[in-house]
């Protein structure tokens, strides 16, 4: 089932934990992410049509890489932080220095500079277990923003909560077998935790013993997400729902759409 929101105490490790542990199926588990389709063809339009200029980015939650590389190829200046060490050493392997890379806890975000366009991709957003800690991270990512700087995140909607969150995903690669199994419930509650614990182990038949790995999310509606940017003085110029197709519609339907996109202002 749902875990009540206040069942898991914010503040934890939690995020660390996990992604430290998958960093190195990361890429093989999320290999059917086409980032082309979903930046290029409807995430950047989306911001240029609310006036986005310059080509300074900060990446919050950067994982791997995969979030900047397209950035980088198109002549963005990148920073990127995520919490995780392990998942920044895969980062800097793609890309030396051509990116300013750190470890940071999104919750308290150190001021790296001004940038044009700061984002926050693949529900990192999610792993914040707590309207307070929302605020804290959307008022650290604020005060990274340019004047004229533009904010985007996303967050996953009920309906992954319902479903990715409450079933089993297997993918083999390379001799290993990588398990996501939910733990969550078919009627996950607004604002409530979900579980799912992934496994790492040798391909079936083959021996070997299994790790697992806990992940943690919280469901965020648009009623408290709006609420946070408004705390921490960000407008709220779109907020947009796509499902596996990546295309932008509105109003964003939590039982049909898959993330809800949000872009944001300084007021």
């Amino acid at each position: 089932m749902g875990i009540g929101a206040a069942a898991v105490q914010p503040g934890g490790p939690w995020a660390e934990q996990a992604y430290e542990a998958i960093a190195p199926v990361y890429d093989d588990f999320t290999a059917h992410h086409d980032y082309e389709l979903w930046q290029v063809d409807n995430l950047l339009p989306a911001l240029h049509r609310h006036g986005l200029s310059g080509n300074r980015l900060l990446d919050v939650g950067c994982g791997t890489g995969k979030s900047f590389l397209l950035m980088l190829e198109r002549g963005w200046q990148v920073t990127a932080c995520d919490i995780s060490p392990s998942m920044l050493e895969l980062a800097r392997a793609k890309v030396g220095d051509a990116a300013r890379l750190s470890v940071a806890d999104m919750r308290e975000l150190p001021a790296f500079g001004e940038f044009d366009l700061v984002w926050a991709l693949d529900d990192a957003v999610n792993y914040l277990l707590s309207t307070e800690e929302l605020r804290e991270a959307l008022g650290g990512m604020r005060a990274n923003m340019a004047p004229d700087g533009l904010l985007l995140f996303d967050v996953n909607t009920l309906q992954t909560f319902r479903s990715f969150f409450a079933e089993t995903e297997r993918v083999e690669r390379d001799g290993r077998e990588l398990v996501w199994r939910g733990q969550g419930s078919a009627d996950a509650a607004p604002g409530s935790i979900s579980e799912a614990r992934f496994e790492i182990g040798a391909a079936p038949g083959s021996g070997g013993e299994t790790e697992t790995h806990v992940h943690r999310q919280r469901h965020f509606s648009e009623a408290e997400v709006l609420a946070a940017l408004d705390a921490v003085g960000l407008e709220c110029l779109d907020v947009f729902g796509h499902g596996f197709d990546a295309v932008l519609c509105q109003p964003v339907e939590e039982l049909v759409h898959t993330k809800a996109i949000y872009i944001a202002q300084k007021i």
